[in-house]
Parts: structure tokens; C-alpha cells; sequence
């Protein structure tokens, strides 16, 4: 709000809406020029998605992908549609993100996902505040529409879903959690309206993978906090929490059948972590069986 009054104010009395210089952590920005954008994407076996998702980016001055070495045609397609593409081995979704960030050359630095699109209202006031880039602002939040099953859900705590994902390059890093880093900023964040549309699991099946993915990455982070073991109540009392609280306190009901199924995977996610948690502390692998 103060960022449209004062260019108002500015454009009233016929001055200029950009400032000489601007300081952002220990770095000068000149702010008479007009700021360049790099759209970032990290992917792996996203030839379903990639195309898509660089389409909705054709606009930013610099696309880059970083490749962690598919199988498919992930690369490929993303060098067809004018990207520049670095194969690099997977290291991790925040040290991907980093690397990224240090090859683009543009002012600032839009990190999205493959399987994401930039909405036209996002890119228009992507474009409409990087015009006058004259504050001290660092980074920017956008509310991110979560489609699952083909469908946007509002409930289940999934909607805004804020996400730090335009920064200014110097000013920005991901932390190394192994699952649902996220971006640690130098400076003042403000938040866009326009949206990002996250189509995470088209069906079923795709959802059922992930969390099985991803409850092994959470039960790693837990071991590497020092949690070692889980007790029947976790695997008990837990999930039925999760459960409530996403179907109930955070309206997933209101999404019909699809919320329903939300809440449940929810849930299921944190019996898995417990469980892979448990399996860790208390279950030897069986020794190979000589052959006779």
C-alpha cells in the first residue's frame, strides 16, 4: 500500500518514481535501470510438466533449468524452449535452488517449480513492481493455488500457501532441510496478489508416491535432529491429530471428496515418518542367505 501511494505521490508532482541507488544486505543496486528477472527452475524427470511450466515464464529475461540428470526428455524439451539448461546431480532440493541462484545473472531471481505456472495476474505485477524498484524491499510472498486431482483446494490449510519465491540475487538463500526448504532472506519481504498455480498431484497414484517419498525424507530429518525412535502413541495418536486438524479446523471438508482424500494423505504421512522412524531403531535388515 505505502509502495503505491508513494509512486503516486511521485507521479503527481512529475518526479521520478526510481531512486538513485538502493542498499540491500551490504549491496548497492543501481535503480536507474530497469531490473532484469531470471526464472529458475530445478527438475528431474519432468517432461510432463517442463514445457508448461516454461511457457508460463517465456517472459523473464533469463530462463534457467538445472537438469539433476533425467532419463527422459526433461532437457530436452527445456533447450526447445529456449532455456538454458545445466545437468547437474542431484544434491538436495535447497543446494539445486542455491546453485541455481549463483548462475543466473539477472537483478533478481524468480525460483519456481516444474510442476508450477506463473499466472498472468502474477507476471503482469512481477513486471508492474520491478518497474519501480526504488524501495528497500528484499523479496516478495505470492499465494500459491494447490491443485489436487484436477482440483484448486481452498481448505486443508492449503490455500494462500504464501511462498518467498522472487528475491533479489544476493540477498536470498535456501536452507538444506531435505524436505520443504525454504528461502532465508536478508531484508524486508512484502507480499503480491497475483498467483502461483501448483498442479502437485495430478491423480491418485502420484500422490501416494510422493508421500512415500517424502515421509522418508522427514523421518531422515528427524534422525538427523537426534530423534531417534518413535513410540506406539506417535503412530497412534498423530495421525488421527493430522487428520482432524487438516479435515476440520482447516476446512478441508469444505472441498468435498477431494478434500476428504487430502486430509487422509495427510495423515497417512505422518504414520509413514513414525513408522520409517520406528522400522529404523528397532528393525535389522536381514543377512544374506549363503548359497549351497
Amino acid at each position: 500500500m505505502w509502495r503505491r501511494l508513494r509512486v503516486e505521490a511521485l507521479a503527481a508532482i512529475g518526479g521520478s518514481t526510481r531512486v538513485s541507488t538502493v542498499r540491500c544486505c551490504g549491496v548497492a543496486f543501481e535503480a536507474n535501470t530497469r531490473p532484469t528477472v531470471a526464472a529458475i527452475v530445478i527438475a528431474k524427470n519432468e517432461e510432463r510438466n517442463i514445457q508448461a511450466c516454461l511457457q508460463s515464464l517465456a517472459w523473464a529475461d533469463e530462463v534457467l533449468v538445472i537438469d539433476a540428470e533425467s532419463t527422459d526428455k526433461t532437457a530436452e524439451l527445456a533447450r526447445a524452449a529456449g532455456a538454458r539448461v545445466i545437468v547437474r546431480p542431484w544434491s538436495g532440493f535447497g543446494a539445486q535452488k542455491n546453485f541455481a541462484m549463483e548462475q543466473a545473472q539477472a537483478d533478481w531471481v524468480l525460483i519456481v517449480d516444474a510442476d508450477e505456472r506463473v499466472s498472468q495476474d502474477l507476471r503482469d505485477e512481477i513486471l508492474r513492481v520491478l518497474q519501480y524498484d526504488g524501495s528497500n524491499v528484499t523479496a516478495y510472498r505470492v499465494p500459491r493455488r494447490n491443485y489436487y486431482y484436477g482440483t484448486w483446494i481452498r481448505g486443508a490449510g492449503q490455500y494462500p500457501d504464501r511462498q518467498t519465491r522472487l528475491v533479489r540475487r544476493e540477498c536470498g538463500r535456501y536452507n538444506y532441510l531435505p524436505v520443504h526448504e525454504h528461502l532465508e532472506v536478508n531484508g524486508f519481504v512484502e507480499d503480491l496478489r497475483g498467483h502461483l498455480d501448483h498442479y502437485t498431484h495430478p491423480t491418485v497414484v502420484s500422490h501416494e508416491a510422493k508421500i512415500e517419498r517424502y515421509s522418508s525424507l522427514a523421518a531422515e530429518e528427524r534422525l538427523r535432529r537426534g530423534k531417534t525412535d518413535a513410540a506406539w502413541y506417535h503412530l497412534l495418536f498423530n495421525p488421527i491429530w493430522t487428520f482432524f486438524k487438516v479435515y476440520l479446523l482447516r476446512g478441508g471438508y469444505r472441498d468435498g471428496l477431494p478434500g476428504f482424500l487430502v486430509s487422509g494423505f495427510s495423515a497417512a504421512h505422518v504414520l509413514l515418518k513414525y513408522a520409517k522412524l520406528w522400522e529404523r531403531a528397532h528393525v535389522k535388515a536381514p543377512s544374506a542367505v549363503s548359497e549351497r
